[in-house]
Parts: structure tokens; sequence; C-alpha cells
């Protein structure tokens, strides 16, 4: 009636493998429009250093420096097409 359950031992770099969703691109443009100022579209991507310069770059001048950190966000999202782990936004 039942048949017999076998278990088998997973291998040695089970632990390394996993499988990484690849990032939306369209996400990743809207939230460098919506939220570059602030990094947001870099943390999506994986990138939190770049993501927390820009944070903090627009936070610790009150606002000031976003002059600087939008400019650069809309370059970033002209020009980024891969997220932090290599892999092609869709």
């Amino acid at each position: 009636m039942g048949g017999a359950l076998s278990i088998t031992a997973l291998p040695q770099n089970a632990s390394t493998l996993s499988y990484h969703l690849p990032k939306s691109r369209v996400t990743f443009v809207l939230l460098g429009i919506f939220g570059g100022a602030f990094g947001v579209h870099n943390f999506y991507a994986g990138y939190g250093q770049r993501g927390g310069f820009q944070l903090a770059l627009t936070l610790v001048s009150c606002f000031y420096l976003s002059l600087i950190t939008w400019p650069w966000a809309l370059v970033e999202i002209c020009l980024v097409s891969r997220d932090a782990e290599d892999q092609l936004m869709t």
C-alpha cells in the first residue's frame, strides 16, 4: 500500500545555492524619478552604500544638496541596467 520514503542528504554546497529573481527595470526607473534624491532606487537594486550616501547628502544638508542628488539619480536611471549582483534588470 505504501511506498518506501527515501531521504537524501543535501549536497555540501547547498547553503550557497539560491535563486535570484531579477529586479524590474521599470520599478528602478520609477523609484529613481520619485525617490532618487533619497537613493531609494539604489537600495532597491542592492547598492546600499550608494543609496545611503545619497540619503545622507540629502538629509544632512536639509535638502539643499538634493540639487546634486536629484540629477545624480536621473543619470543613474539612464545608465544603470544591472543590479548589485550583476543580474540584468528586466
